[in-house]
């Protein structure tokens, strides 16, 4: 009978090839689940879910396996950290899911409220399409259509209207009648004298057009609004972004965790020194992992600085610096009580887009 079980089969290929290699290092060294769980300082459950693919171990974890193992912690860290991205993004895929799912089944729900009668709509439409069609053809009922050409009145019915209209070609019999020329000629006059003052206006324009340039230029030009200073919004659980971080833990404003990456690592002895950067809220903090008590780190940047100090054997994280820049230049030092120093460094871009994992114990600073 196999010891391990066989791994899910949705299961990531990074997730599964990292889940392996520690079946492998537990195997090398003829250890048990049990024996694992006690030197680790986690329970046997949480190494059995481990193992069995339904739970990534927390970096703490691994660090510890290769210690007891004898094996090298960075190609550990590395292999743990592409696994951790890659469950990150299965995480997010099945949000999307369970989302699409509640939409769908509320879309359901509401169409099986809907009682309104099919068919009153294209009745009524139909009723419109008739009326309109006989509005078309004769009009309503009640009113008169259009008299035909044929029936309408023309100057033979009124022989008085040719009588009545004078002659373009006779000349005026009367005084009245050249009166009546004479208010005609008036609007004439008026309408010349206008097209004149138009035409010596074009030709100023056309002779001087430096003029019209400096009336627009002289003129002001309307000052635009100002807009209103919008901050972005911010996701869930987070309540700080950028200056507004600074000097806060980063756990309680909701910084780390999916939001944060690490972006350069180093060792002082036996401390794992990490610089912890937050896309969300553009800052920054050094995390320390396996430090004996009293032993201590600083991270700075843009002329901030924040320490922190393990009052106990485990971790310890320092508060939030805030970020303008690349935060690959950002860089934590840390001291053990033996005096041994060392500095954290930028990390490739593969590793420093891996994000801390979901399963964190809490109190450590993802």
């Amino acid at each position: 009978m196999p010891r391990w079980k066989a791994l899910p089969e949705e299961l990531d290929p990074q997730v599964r090839e990292f889940t392996g290699q520690l079946r492998r290092l537990i195997d090398r060294n003829g250890l048990s689940v049990a024996a694992v769980a006690d030197s680790t300082g986690f329970s046997k459950t949480s190494w059995e879910r481990y193992l069995n693919g339904r739970l990534l171990p927390p970096l703490r974890a691994v660090l510890a396996l290769a210690e007891q193992t004898g094996a090298h912690p960075s190609h550990l860290t590395t292999l743990w950290e592409l696994a951790e991205r890659a469950w990150s993004r299965a995480e997010m895929r099945q949000d999307v899911t369970m989302e699409a799912i509640r939409v769908a089944q509320a879309r359901a729900a509401l169409g099986e409220l809907d009682t309104e009668p099919a068919g009153a709509e294209p009745a009524a439409t139909g009723a419109g399409s008739e009326k309109s069609g006989n509005a078309e053809k004769g009009g309503n009922a009640g009113e008169p259509g259009p008299a035909p050409l044929s029936q309408m009145p023309s100057s033979a019915d009124f022989p008085q209207w040719g009588a009545a209209a004078p002659s373009s070609d006779a000349a005026p019999a009367d005084g009245k009648t050249g009166r009546r020329g004479g208010r005609y000629r008036t609007p004439m006059i008026l309408v010349g004298a206008a097209g004149a003052v138009l035409v010596a206006v074009a030709a100023v324009l056309l002779l001087n057009p430096g003029a019209e340039a400096t009336k627009k230029a002289a003129a002001p030009k309307p000052q635009a609004a100002p807009q209103p200073n919008v901050q972005p919004a911010l996701p869930n659980g987070v309540r700080c972004t950028g200056d507004e971080c600074a000097g806060k833990d980063p756990e309680k404003m909701g910084c780390g965790g999916r939001h944060a990456v690490t972006s350069s690592r180093g060792l002082a002895g036996r401390m794992l020194i990490e610089v912890r950067y937050s896309t969300v809220c553009h800052t920054a903090w050094a995390r320390l992992s396996r430090a004996a008590q009293g032993d201590q780190a600083t991270i700075s940047a843009g002329g901030h600085r924040a320490t922190a100090r393990a009052e106990r054997a485990g971790d310890a994280y320092t508060p939030m610096v805030a970020v303008s820049g690349d935060p690959a230049k950002v860089a934590a030092c840390g001291t053990t009580v033996a005096g041994v120093k060392g500095c954290s460094r930028p990390l490739p871009a593969t590793a420093a887009g891996a994000t801390a994992p979901s399963g964190a114990p809490s109190g450590t600073a993802r």
